[in-house]
């Protein structure tokens, strides 16, 4: 039976995650986990983060509220916050009462506080998971309301009844590496880009003699994509670059190694994908928790980390060339990669929002 779009024999997980790719590409993974076993999903977002696209391709039905994040807004924003609140309150607490999930799963970003909060007062059981090394300021706050909490890395919560799981991956991301000859180098900047990556990668690449250049698949975000294009030009360094890649497994098949920023789900794919990777970790990130997630995959062996104060060209391309003339120790990092790996992350996280349900 349907009632106002709802089918109302079936389990229901209401899902808020919102603003990056880093709350929103788990909470995909998780959704589809949830929808083979036969529950209904929906998510609670907004019109203006990267949920507002991907959600609605991936055939769920999306819900907005009129929620922004607080920190680093200006006063006026601030000023508007407690307005701001009591709206999305209570736009998520009459969804909750249409909807009637069985479970709401809070996966981060700033929309999961009123919906969160809406949850708690209505005696919804709710399942938190912290993809970072350092729990987000709504995750924060809205543990204690939480039926089970969940983290992806060990001790990200000064608790101890935090179930460490990993991050919920795409299902293909630990594909078969592709035979080839030579250094294969991958640059991700993430959704956004990478604003120093673009500029220092292909500086660092000049640097070194053309017979001894690695290939390069560089994935530079939208808004860098043409500046990013002619800086390797003008170099004369040759590179495919890409504002956007679709296919994450392929191009960590074809990849030996990687140079990328640390969020959350990057540092997971690298260990589920076995791959080698220099990271630099995005300074102005809240809590610093990039650093906090490199230095996870550093103290396994299975990273070097860079803090952008210390990237230029020629520190970059002193690493490249050391990496490119120890192939041992480029094997040993992706080994070491595979170890920090968690491939059952997001059935884990289904079946936590399973049992709470029935419980």
């Amino acid at each position: 039976m349907t009632v106002n779009g709802t089918r109302l024999g079936s389990k229901r997980l209401l899902i808020m995650a919102a603003g990056t790719g880093g709350h929103v590409y788990p909470a995909l993974a998780t959704a589809k986990i949830m929808q083979q076993q036969g529950w209904q999903v929906e998510w609670l977002g907004t019109g203006r983060g990267i949920e507002s696209r991907l959600v609605p391709e991936a055939g769920l039905t999306l819900h907005c509220i009129d929620i922004v994040g607080l920190r680093g807004k200006g006063r006026l924003s601030l000023l508007a916050a407690p307005w701001r609140l009591v709206k999305s309150f209570v736009q998520a607490f009459r969804l909750l009462g249409k909807y009637q999930p069985h479970c709401v799963l809070g996966m981060g970003g700033f929309v999961a506080g009123p919906g969160g909060l809406a949850s708690w007062v209505k005696r919804i059981p709710i399942v938190l998971h912290e993809q970072n090394a350092i729990p987000g300021l709504t995750n924060r706050l809205l543990r204690p309301l939480a039926t089970r909490t969940l983290q992806a890395f060990e001790g990200s919560f000064a608790t101890t009844d935090a179930i460490t799981v990993g991050n919920p991956l795409r299902s293909n991301i630990g594909v078969e590496k592709t035979p080839h000859q030579g250094l294969h180098i991958l640059v991700v900047g993430g959704s956004l880009g990478a604003l120093a990556l673009n500029q220092v990668v292909p500086q660092a690449l000049a640097l070194l003699p053309v017979t001894d250049r690695a290939k390069v698949w560089h994935q530079t975000g939208p808004k860098h994509l043409a500046a990013t294009q002619q800086g390797y030009h003008e170099l004369q360094v040759e590179a495919r670059v890409d504002a956007y890649i679709d296919d994450m497994a392929q191009a960590y098949a074809w990849a030996d190694l990687v140079i990328c920023r640390a969020g959350a789900l990057t540092v997971s794919e690298l260990a589920g994908a076995g791959m080698a990777s220099i990271l630099v970790p995005y300074p102005h990130a809240v809590d610093d928790h990039q650093t906090a997630n490199a230095n996870i995959l550093q103290r396994a062996g299975a990273a070097v980390v860079m803090q952008q104060a210390q990237l230029s060209a020629a520190t970059l391309s002193q690493m490249i060339v050391q990496l490119q003339s120890d192939t041992a120790q480029l094997n040993t990092m992706a080994q070491a990669a595979l170890t920090c790996a968690q491939p059952n992350a997001g059935k884990q996280v289904a079946q936590h929002c399973m049992e709470i349900a029935r419980g």
